[in-house]
């Protein structure tokens, strides 16, 4: 994801594109407290173990850890509560279609301001066998190789 003019990126799963196939991907508004918002705009969030689950005809984040604000005393809240996400509900209803195929997971991309609103950009994902694995690594270097002797040549 490109930071463009108006968003600021809190949070990035890097490992996700490692560890699935990403499909396509959706932007989410969040459900937050106030403690959660004043600790994303410190940064401190971890979305690598994270998920989103569909409920009741409600898309839920789960186990991402927002930490909790440090001035916020009693105010503060639950590191790991599921927050819910804001999607249109045909696009929701196309999710819970592909989720219930095989392999398919939702997953958080990246964690975001846009225009100053908390947003998470969910992918549709399949999960990568570690032989897909290996042979995307194999490919980025051979990449890496042919860029190199390219420069060298010159």
């Amino acid at each position: 994801m490109k930071e463009e003019k108006g968003k600021k990126i809190v949070a990035q799963n890097r490992r996700a594109r490692h560890d699935y196939f990403i499909q396509e991907s959706y932007e989410a508004g969040m459900v937050l407290k106030g403690t959660e918002v004043k600790a994303l705009r410190e940064g401190r969030v971890n979305i690598k173990d994270g998920y989103a689950k569909i409920k009741d005809g409600e898309i839920f984040l789960l186990d991402v850890h927002i930490s909790p604000y440090a001035f916020g005393n009693r105010f503060n809240h639950d590191p790991l509560r599921p927050r819910k996400l804001l999607l249109h509900k045909r696009e929701i209803l196309r999710l819970m279609g592909k989720v219930k195929e095989r392999g398919f997971s939702l997953i958080p991309l990246a964690i975001y301001f846009s225009h100053g609103r908390a947003k998470v950009e969910l992918a549709l994902a399949k999960g990568k066998k570690l032989y897909d694995k290996r042979e995307a690594l194999r490919r980025k270097t051979l990449e890496k190789e042919v860029g190199h002797s390219y420069i060298n040549y010159k």
